[in-house]
Order: C-alpha cells, then structure tokens, then sequence
C-alpha cells in the first residue's frame, strides 16, 4: 500500500471515545466536540453531551458557552439514567442465568420439567404438564434454563458481549424490559408453533431481541453495519441449520426486539417515555393474544 493509500485509510477511521481509547466513534459532544461512545454519551436538546460537560468540569472553547444545569441528571441515549457500572443488569441476568443451570445440574430432570416450555404433555412423576395446562408461568421460566454446558456457555457469551454496550445505551430499566419483553415473544411463538409435547428452553430468544436491539443502535449511530449483519446472518443460519433449536423462540425475539428496539431509540423527547413502555405493552398484548389462542387450540 502506497503512502497516499495509507493516509486515506487514516482520514476515513473514525476516532477514539476521549474516556475509552478503545471504542471508535463517529459521534461528538455538541459543547466540548470531543469524540464519545455510547456508554459516554448523554442525550441533550440537540445532540449528545459528554460526561464532564454534563458535570460542568469540561472546558468548553468560546466565552458564550452556556454552563449546564447543575441539576441535569445524566442520561443515556435512549433517555434513561447513567449509572456507575453499566453492566449491571446483564451481569445479575447471567447470575440468575447461571444459578438456575446449577439447580439442574444438582436436582436433576425434575426441576427442569416442572420449568421448561412445554404446551401439554404426560411428564413422569408429575402428570399432565404444560403451558395449556395454566402453568404459564412456563413462558418465563423456561427463558433461565438450559440444556447443556455448550448451550449456556454460548448463551451468556453472547449476553456478555451484546447485552453490555446496549445496557450503557439504554439505561437499566429500559434494558431489562427489553430483554423480558423479548424473551416472552420468543416463547410465545414457540408455544403457538412446537408441538405440544415438545419441550424448549433457553435464553435464546431473548438474546436476539437483543441482537435485533444492537442493530437498530448501530443504525442510529451510524455505525459500520456489515459486522453486526455478518454476525446476525451466520446466527440465523445456525438457528435453521443445526438440529433441534426452537427457531421460533429466535425469530419471535429478533421480531420483538426490532419493533421495542426502534421505539426506545428512536422516540422523540417529549412522549419518549409513553412510546418505549407504550410498544413493551403492545408486545406483551401479542403474546398474550397467541398464549390465549394456543391454549384454546390445545383445551
């Protein structure tokens, strides 16, 4: 590569976030201009400030800068508050995650029946089992089991490295109903579509409302989308490939976490509250609507 091909190389590579020199970002703090990451950024009338500007500790170039309120709590892109360690929520969820796989591994079949995501079905030692049955409490459940060490394993993989940076991006509570909303999806699509007496677990569906999350984030940032593409792509080959994966689970979470996704990036300041809640609701309405018609299918 010649020396002009290497300096246009360099002038088209984003810049580094000024508090993680790791994180590449085409977004700038509309006061300071300094380049921030999603974790750093706090969204503002117009644009995003940086931390240190929300603070009033950065200095701003020009006399007729405008000093932030000294009340203005920090927020994320999607409106909700800063916290001290942005992962937070995704690490008490692989816990949970992992603590639940540990009873299975000690108690056994048994605890996993009584759990996982079945519509109806003769289980040993308990008798007729299933979501058709009233145990709905089945499609929640089933979302922090697992059935294997590979399974978890590339379950919370993936949490770690998806959850994390969508969590500094949406704030906790945000984050959280996302992650529910689109695990309920994905095993309501499963209830509806599986036989009945073939049981599903996993994390699996909330995972790619994540994913679906992650995609609409980088869009609004405009961001390289090839590689969340790429991985999104190769994942929903593996779904529809590899025997024995509940692909319903994958797109019914991929479907929710586009749609809550989208609003809770893209709402605008004034009802952005009503709009983010407002499409976790109508989610959770669907699953509803396909729980119901299930069960009446199936009683």
């Amino acid at each position: 590569m010649d020396q002009a091909a290497a300096g246009a190389r360099d002038a088209r590579s984003m810049p580094a976030c000024y508090r993680h020199p790791d994180r590449e970002t085409g977004v700038r703090c509309t006061r300071c201009d300094r380049p921030i990451c999603p974790e750093c950024m706090v969204d503002a009338s117009v644009g995003f400030h940086c931390p240190d500007c929300v603070r009033g500790t950065a200095h701003v170039p020009g006399p007729a800068a405008p000093a932030p309120a000294a009340a203005a709590a920090p927020r994320t892109l999607a409106g909700g508050r800063q916290s001290g360690d942005p992962r937070l929520v995704t690490k008490v969820l692989i816990g949970l995650n992992v603590v639940f796989f540990a009873v299975q591994q000690i108690v056994g079949a048994a605890f996993t029946n009584r759990f996982e995501l079945i519509g109806s079905a003769l289980v040993p030692q308990l008798g007729v089992q299933g979501v058709a049955d009233g145990q709905y409490y089945r499609l929640l459940t089933a979302m922090f089991l697992h059935g294997g060490f590979l399974h978890i394993a590339f379950n919370m993989l993936s949490l770690w490295w998806i959850g994390g940076p969508l969590e500094a991006a949406l704030g906790r509570a945000r984050y959280l109903s996302l992650y529910l909303v689109s695990g309920l999806a994905g095993s309501a699509l499963s209830y509806l579509m599986v036989a009945p007496n073939e049981p599903s677990l996993g994390a699996s569906g909330a995972i790619y409302g994540l994913f679906g999350a992650t995609v609409v984030l980088v869009r609004r940032l405009d961001y390289d989308m090839r590689p969340v593409i790429a991985l999104l792509v190769v994942n929903l080959i593996i779904t529809f490939q590899v025997p024995g994966i509940a692909w319903q689970a994958h797109i019914g979470g991929l479907v929710a976490g586009l749609g809550v996704g989208y609003a809770m990036i893209h709402a605008p300041r004034d009802r952005r509250t009503l709009i983010q809640y407002g499409a976790c609701a109508l989610v959770l309405a669907v699953v509803a609507i396909l729980t119901l018609v299930r069960t009446a299918q199936l009683t």
